[in-house]
């Protein structure tokens, strides 16, 4: 396995991961409009842990590199949630925001080479 994939493992591992140890910062830079937030904050960190720990087998990979793209085109409506309202930008600055934005594309990118 190249070690390209231990760091994108890595990443997701420890992204879900705080999903469960400051779920309240997920929850705030949630949209308003969808709903049972606390849910979706255990349930998509779940799902990331899931993934990062799936691109380790070989059996799984396949599988969890679609459920990262997947999941991060979910995500992009919570990125531009947080970039247009202040309350939800957890105090980041606009250019950080941005870029957090295209960073998505390439990790999208960079899971889909694998595929």
């Amino acid at each position: 396995m190249s070690w390209h994939l231990y760091i994108l493992s890595s990443i997701f591992i420890i992204a879900g991961i705080f999903h469960f140890v400051r779920p309240k910062a997920f929850m705030r830079v949630m949209p308003l409009y969808i709903p049972y937030h606390k849910l979706i904050v255990y349930l998509s960190g779940l799902a990331e842990l899931s993934a990062g720990i799936g691109l380790l087998f070989t059996t799984s990979r396949v599988f969890s590199l679609w459920a990262i793209v997947i999941m991060l085109i979910l995500f992009f409506p919570v990125h531009i949630h947080m970039l247009v309202h202040k309350k939800a930008s957890l105090n980041l600055p606009k250019s950080i925001l941005v870029f957090r934005l295209f960073l998505q594309f390439g990790i999208i990118y960079w899971a889909y080479q694998y595929i």
